[in-house]
Parts: structure tokens; sequence; C-alpha cells
């Protein structure tokens, strides 16, 4: 039994023993991750920019803030705090010589503060837009000491590139009384991205200029979107916002303002919001029909007739009317100007029928063209196709036919007259000679 029970202990001292070895080891042979460095000062972030705003920075950019943010993490304040920044070949002191940039921190750091030093940089036209290495050194002393105390760190800074959000309507022309599709580019014409784009189309009662008054009308239009979720953006490329607008009537010859505020982050990963403004010209609507296309006789001639009719809210200019012939139809291209045409009144045309070659009688089919402008003075095109009956012309019927022998009747009456008048003349003479 006792034998027993030292083979049980030396067993589980030997278990014991086995997993504090192990665990001993483990500590001891496996290194921490972390780097341990004990300081006055602890290295927080470095990029272009002044304390409270980075800056997107392009290649090329002169006398750019360069910020290192910095924590006085000892047990005491500091001061006399001086900075010198060592940046890669590319990156030059905007005053001054050599490879060192300087600056100096006024004011003590208190125990716990944090602190920024902001130098002055050039940047070379030959930098590219990418991740770069850099390193400092913070010379400073703790109160109530002598000496002078310093620390070291390495990091890493980025040229960002710039962006630049633009945005414009690709037809700013819309037309009142009618739903309109409108179509708006935003466009990234910097060298950085853009993410998380957002937009809003913002109403008047929320955007209201310095003089207090609205810099919108948004509010006179039916729109049935006003918020768009565009993502990101990248530098060079557009995204398209696509919605629907009604105009009414009362917009006509006004322009309509439409301000977008655009959310995003830049590639400090910051949020900004901005404002645009995109214009459009509201034109009146012109609503041309073509009706009663006949033909009559005319003189003797077969002329097509009808009727335009502007059901719109602003007159059409300059109308021409044009007749063209269709298919086997030999019917001539003609042409007639019809001045304006207004709105609400019914607007005659009527075009003489001539051939090219034999006539064509019987159903023809025709194109009645009308070409007009609207206020922009674009040119417009309605085309209306109908088939036009052309009668051929009365056969003429046989027999007694005046007209043939008017021209003998007529000489006939002349020289009754003649002798009739030559008769009364000589008798007057005979009666003055007696």
């Amino acid at each position: 039994m006792k034998l027993q029970s030292l083979i049980f202990a030396l067993v589980g001292i030997l278990i014991i023993g086995t997993v504090v070895y192990d665990d001993a080891y483990a500590q001891a042979g496996s290194e921490s991750p972390f780097e341990r460095k004990f300081g006055d000062v602890k290295f927080l972030d470095a990029f272009f920019g002044i304390p409270d705003k980075k800056l997107e920075v392009n290649p090329g950019d002169q006398n750019v803030p360069f910020t290192i943010v910095i924590a006085n993490v000892g047990t005491q304040d500091i001061t006399g705090i001086r900075g010198q920044l060592s940046l890669p070949f590319g990156f030059s002191p905007t005053s001054g010589s050599g490879s060192l940039i300087e600056a100096d921190f006024d004011a003590n750091a208190l125990a716990g503060d944090v602190f920024e030093l902001t130098f002055f940089v050039d940047i070379s036209e030959q930098a590219e837009i990418r991740q770069y290495p850099g390193s400092a050194m913070i010379d400073y002393s703790r109160l109530r000491e002598s000496g002078v105390r310093n620390g070291f760190f390495d990091f890493n800074f980025k040229v960002t590139g710039d962006s630049i959000i633009n945005m414009r309507a690709i037809d700013p022309i819309l037309t009142s009384l009618q739903k309109n599709q409108i179509v708006i580019e935003i466009s990234n014409d910097g060298t950085a991205p853009v993410s998380g784009v957002d937009i809003e189309l913002v109403n008047t009662q929320g955007t209201i200029s310095s003089t207090s008054q609205s810099v919108t009308n948004v509010e006179n239009v039916v729109i049935l979107e006003s918020n768009w979720d565009v993502g990101q953006i990248n530098p060079g490329t557009s995204k398209y916002l696509e919605f629907e607008v009604y105009v009414p009537e009362s917009m006509k010859s006004q322009t309509l303002r439409s301000p977008m505020e655009i959310t995003y982050f830049d590639a400090h990963g910051d949020q900004h919001t901005i404002s645009r403004i995109v214009d459009f010209y509201v034109k009146g609507l012109i609503d041309l029909t073509v009706y009663d296309v006949g033909i009559i006789d005319l003189s003797g001639r077969p002329t097509v007739i009808g009727e335009i009719i502007n059901e719109g809210n602003e007159d059409a200019l300059f109308g021409f009317v044009t007749l063209e012939g269709l298919g086997d139809s030999n019917i001539k291209t003609t042409r007639q100007y019809i001045d304006e045409i207004e709105i609400d009144a019914p607007v005659p045309f009527n075009i003489p029928i001539e051939f090219e070659g034999e006539p064509t009688f019987g159903n023809n089919d025709v194109k009645i063209l009308v070409r007009y402008k609207d206020s922009l003075r674009d040119e417009i095109f309605l085309t209306h196709e109908t088939t036009v009956f052309v009668p051929e012309p009365p056969v003429p019927e046989e027999g007694f036919d005046i007209m043939e022998y008017s021209q003998y009747i007529i000489l006939g009456i002349v020289a009754i007259v003649g002798a009739v008048s030559f008769s009364k003349i000589k008798n007057r003479k005979k009666e003055a000679a007696k």
C-alpha cells in the first residue's frame, strides 16, 4: 500500500513538473510582438496639414505644413521642445538648406497633454502618390531639471493626391408642362479617391444665402428622389445620378437652381461635406399636331391643305411645311413658309401639287414635314405621313364650245361697234356741211 502511494506521488510530481517546464519555456522562448519603450514623449501621428485639419497634397506642392502629433507621457511637464524632421529624397525644407526640417513648440507641454510640431515642406514634382518612411528627433527638457533629453521616432506618411469633386447636368435644358429625365454627372477630377459618397438634394427651407434669400427654387417642381448613395469615385472617373422631375408651366423661361450637399471621406479617412449647385434652364413646351390633311382644287390645280395646332405654352418660330412624295408617288417636293405657330390657334397650310414626270393620280403616300425653331433657336422637325387622293382632271365634253369661237365673236362685235361709230361720225359731218 505504501509502495502504491509512492508511485502515485512520483507520477503526479512528474506531470506537474512537465507542465511548469513547458509554460516557462514558452514564456522564455517566445517574444512579444510589441516593443516596450519607456520615455517622456510618445509619437502618435504624422500627416500633411495643420493640427486640426489634414490636407490632401500633390507632387509639386510648395510650402505645405507637415504636422507631427506627440504626447507627453511622463510624470513631469516638459519645455524647450524642438523637433527635427528627416524625410526621404523629394522632400525639402521650405526655408533653409540641408536635409533636416526644423520646428519649435513655443509652450510647455504638461504631463499627460498632447502637443504638435508643424514643419513646412516642399514636395518635388518627381515625388509619387504613395506611402513614404520618415523619422524625427525631439529635444526637450523637464521643468526644474537641467540638461536636454531627446526622443527618436520612425513613422510612415503618405502623399495622398488631391480629390476635386465637380457636378454638372448632362442636359441642362428642361421643358415645362411635362416630366423630364435628368442625368447629373458627379466626377472626381483630382488625383486621390473619395469614398462613401452620399448626395442630398437640399430644399430651399434649409438653403439660405448670405443675403437671407433662397438660393434655390427647387420647391416649385416635383422630384421623386432627393438622396443618393454613390459610393467610391476613383480619380479621373465619374458616377451618374438619374431621376425624373415634373416642371409646371409657371417655371417657363426661368432657371431652376438645385443645391446638392455632398458628403464623402477623403484619402486621410476624414469626412467632409461640400455644396454644389446644378442649374437648369426651363423652356416652354411646343406640342404640334398636323390634322385635316386633304386635297382641294384651287384655280384648277390640286392642292394639299391641312392645319397645324400648337397645344403647348410657347410659340414655334420660323415654321416651314414641306410636302414630299413617298413610295411610288412622283409628287415633287414643295415647301411653304408659315412663320410662327402660335399656341391654341390653328395655322392652315396649302401646297399646290407638282409632279416630276407623268402625274400619279389616285392614292399617293405623302409626308408632311413641319420644321420650326424653339426659343433657344434649336431646330425641330415634326413628321406626319398620310395618304391623299389626287383626282384626274375632268375630260372636256364634245359639241359646241363657245370658247373655241370666242375670238371670232369678239372680232365681230368690235367690227359692228366700229361700223356704227363710223356711220355716226359720217352723218355728223354731212349735217355740218349743210
